[in-house]
């Protein structure tokens, strides 16, 4: 016989499978007629661009592409500085059980590094090393038991306990374009070299609807016609609304930004300038804190109940945590002495992530490159150097059971270069980690009656308490009430009983 039970349904975001892969682009490029032979490379560096993102029935495609630029020395007379750009397209299908087009996916994908190596003078072979960060979760609506109606002889053990729960997932998409103005006596003959950052996230969350605001930090390299080259930076500021409906400024926002997309095209001589349009893709992510009232279990005096239960994994103590530490170091670059730095890249690599309560041990390392026009040789050559960091950032109720996702922006750098190479360097970092806990929990979400067979027949039991015994445990192995055995031997605190203590257990008497 079936017992009425009024069920609660809750959105549970269960992560179903991550996987780290690494995707090799290889590409042989030709050098254009136009251009002189390649000599040896100075800058090798690329932006990716995802096109497209596919979740299918056991797996996952992504299809990119990465916009190279290299920077050469040319084989003439004078060994001049040439320029060469073009994309690398490559795609990758990783294999990941249980999973199907229904979910949803967080992706980081990152270029790690790329080579460039010289076959002869007319061909190169260009390697882009890509580092693929996947996770794939459900959002299962999940019923269960919340209450038991019109039944007061039934025992209840309720425990409640706060969840987050996925309300939404929202995706946009925008542009950061704009004119990038250059010196007047400057005329560009090609681009050597582009960086692209998104830096100083933040999001509105409000009725129905999310902003998001950010800035594309731009850095480009080029040449003139008269063989110098400087560089130009630009920020362009990124904003963008995404529609999610029932959420509110309550509520825990997570943002991705993607590159999807990147022009980079110089206007006439005359104009002095250079247009950008970068292609943007904004995922939102909002969770709710939830509090949920569990049937922890039960039972009934009167009858045999039994109880369907299973297991579900729930999102607990979701929280971003942002922290600001500043790196200032002096270095020395010998090489730097007397030389004009054109471009400096900045790239955090972390070391060692260690987690002890309420705080994380963060130890990285910063990769510096110089990109300089030598005092000594006038030409552009490259430095680099680490520098090393940590830090401690303090959040309550972080520990070993949590999980920490990870990121480091360079919010600023100055290098100011000293006597005889020394170089102080005084950088900014925001450290932004994505703070949570996968727990199981179990839920009931069938009971029925059946018949009792037990022919046991008492008033009163008299039972010694063993090691792990409740209260609750003891009841339900007699059929009797937690209240009732109180009463009988006196216990003020349900919670306090000792072993090898004699209780009187009594039947339990349903009273109409």
């Amino acid at each position: 016989m079936a017992i009425e039970t009024l069920k609660e349904n809750v959105c549970v975001n269960q992560i179903i499978g991550k996987a780290k892969e690494n995707i090799l682009a290889e590409s042989d490029i030709i050098i254009p007629d136009i251009k002189p032979d390649i000599l040896g490379t100075i800058n090798t560096n690329g932006v990716v661009c995802v096109y497209k993102k596919e979740l299918l029935d056991g797996k996952i495609r992504i299809d990119g592409g990465v916009q190279v630029y290299i920077m050469y020395l040319a084989d003439d007379e004078n060994s001049n500085i040439r320029g060469i750009n073009t994309v690398i397209d490559f795609k990758k299908v990783i294999e990941m059980e249980n999973i199907n087009p229904s979910m949803n996916m967080e992706s980081n994908i990152n270029l790690k590094n790329i080579e460039c190596k010289i076959l002869n003078g007319r061909k190169i072979t260009v390697t882009a090393d890509i580092d693929v960060e996947i996770s794939v979760y459900s959002n299962e609506s999940i019923d269960f038991i919340k209450e038991i109606e019109d039944r007061s002889d039934i025992q209840v053990l309720n425990t409640s306990t706060i969840i987050d729960s996925l309300l939404g997932t929202g995706v946009t998409k925008v542009y950061a374009k704009d004119t990038i103005n250059i010196e007047n006596t400057d005329n560009i003959a090609e681009i050597l070299k582009t960086s692209f950052n998104v830096s100083n996230k933040e999001t509105k969350t409000s009725y129905n609807k999310v902003l998001a605001k950010a800035d594309m930090q731009v850095s480009l390299v080029y040449l003139t016609e008269d063989n110098r080259v400087n560089e130009v930076k630009w920020q362009i500021p990124v904003m963008g609304f995404i529609d999610m409906p029932n959420i509110s400024e309550e509520n825990l926002c997570n943002v991705n930004y993607e590159i999807k997309n990147v022009l980079v095209k110089p206007n006439s001589a005359e104009e002095h300038s250079i247009y950008v349009e970068v292609e943007l893709e904004i995922l939102c992510n909002i969770f709710e804190k939830k509090e949920l009232n569990i049937i922890q279990d039960l039972y009934s005096p009167n009858e045999n109940l039994n109880i369907s239960q299973k297991n579900i994994t729930v999102m607990k103590d979701k929280k971003n945590v942002k922290e600001r530490i500043s790196v200032n170091q002096k270095i020395n670059v010998p090489e730097l002495h007397n030389s004009r730095i054109i471009n400096t890249e900045v790239s955090p690599i972390m070391v060692k992530n260690s987690v002890y309560n309420d705080r994380i041990l963060l130890e990285g390392e910063l990769q510096v490159n110089f990109m300089y026009v030598s005092g000594i040789t006038n030409r552009v050559e490259l430095q680099s150097q680490r520098l090393p960091f940590n830090a401690t950032i303090e959040s309550e109720g972080i520990n070993q059971s949590s999980n920490l996702d990870t990121n480091i922006e360079i919010v600023t750098k100055d290098f100011t270069v000293m006597q005889e190479g020394d170089i102080e360097a005084n950088l900014d970092l925001e450290v932004a980690i994505d703070v949570s806990k996968m727990v199981e929990i179990k839920v009931i979400d069938s009971i029925e009656a059946v018949e009792d067979t037990d022919e046991n027949i008492y008033s009163i039991v008299v039972y010694f308490v063993k090691p792990g015994d409740t209260l609750w445990n003891i009841a339900k192995k007699f059929k009797s009430t937690i209240n009732a055995i109180a009463s009988v031997n006196g216990i003020e605190n349900e919670n306090m009983i000792n072993v090898g203590q004699q209780l009187f257990i009594p039947k339990y008497v349903n009273v109409q």
